[in-house]
């Protein structure tokens, strides 16, 4: 099995983390110049990571290819026991993968010294082992010009600018909290949840702003992000009640004030037929391009809650947190 990806891809690297936590074998492929032959062959989106299967076949989105993985190779286990904690293990995955990529894209192509960095680091990797590598600096500044429009696509404009930027400080103040008395957050081993959060933030962490920002503040979350690029179960999942007092802030913060509130006024923006999303936090506009994709990925998170939606402890939390009216309400009401 080949895994095309690149080291600066969020997605990418969740997926390596989580193919080497469950000793999946597979073969690293970089994409780049060299690589993009065997990349068109199989992608049907140009969108990385690609999985390219021993039959030939392949697949792109992360989190159903860990569900594929995780039903064929079921030990050891990314989900919790208990159907809530495994329920907010998984809203915690999508919550790393729709807004903690926004988090991260605001500040690896908004200030200059982020866009230069990582304009040359792609630079480098896109034209690994391909005659035209001397060219780097001229195909770094192409790169950023390319990617730097790209920005409101991701909701990072000068609008939400102020929302984000503070939407990260408090994210990672509040993992931090969390990480500080555990390995990973949901206990000793590593869960859905890790993965999608740890792609993004591990991304943060290369960059100039988010790294050192996290260097000075967030000494857990560091260790953490070092331990999920080789995770290991070190002892169980951790009880409801243990994690309820660091966790439910973020969920409270976070998940519900932030995620959960855009995603639905995403999918409303989508069933209205309006081509740009708006609502507001703490009295100020929040703008973006309505995107299809995530409001089918809302509605894969909401089957997911179907089942355990009567379970009296993970309704009694989502009613604290403020998480409850979003995944019930209706996506196409007004």
């Amino acid at each position: 099995m080949q895994l095309i990806g690149s080291q600066m891809s969020p997605y990418s690297v969740k997926l390596r983390s989580y193919l080497t936590y469950k000793k999946i074998p597979f073969s690293w492929v970089e994409r780049g110049l060299r690589t993009n032959k065997l990349f068109q062959e199989h992608a049907q989106v140009q969108l990385i990571p690609l999985v390219v299967f021993p039959d030939g076949t392949s697949m792109q989105d992360t989190t159903p290819l860990i569900e594929r993985f995780e039903a064929e190779h079921p030990d050891p286990t990314v989900h919790p026991p208990d159907p809530a904690t495994r329920f907010l293990s998984e809203l915690l995955e999508e919550f790393g993968d729709e807004w903690c990529n926004k988090l991260m894209f605001q500040y690896r192509w908004g200030p200059k010294s982020d866009r230069r960095s990582t304009g040359d680091r792609l630079a480098r990797l896109m034209l690994q082992g391909h005659p035209l590598r001397f060219a780097r600096p001229v195909f770094a500044r192409f790169i950023v010009r390319r990617m730097v429009p790209r920005l409101a696509f991701a909701g990072a404009n000068e609008i939400n600018r102020p929302h984000l930027e503070a939407s990260w400080r408090r994210t990672v103040e509040l993992l931090e909290a969390h990480l500080e008395s555990r390995s990973y957050l949901f206990g000793e081993r590593p869960a859905f949840g890790d993965f999608g959060i740890f792609g993004n933030l591990v991304q943060a962490s290369s960059d100039v702003s988010c790294g050192a920002y996290l260097r000075a503040h967030a000494p857990a979350v560091l260790a953490w992000l070092g331990r999920m690029e080789h995770p290991a179960a070190v002892g169980g999942f951790e009880n409801l009640d243990g994690l309820r007092p660091t966790l439910e802030p973020l969920l409270a913060e976070q998940v519900a004030g932030r995620f959960l509130a855009w995603t639905v006024a995403n999918s409303r923006a989508l069933a209205a037929g309006e081509p740009k999303t708006r609502l507001e936090f703490d009295g100020s506009l929040y703008e973006q391009k309505t995107f299809k994709y995530h409001a089918w990925s809302f509605d894969q998170l909401r089957d997911k809650l179907a089942p355990v939606r009567s379970n009296s402890d993970l309704a009694a939390l989502l009613d604290r947190t403020g998480c409850a009216p979003y995944l019930d309400a209706d996506p196409s009401a007004s």
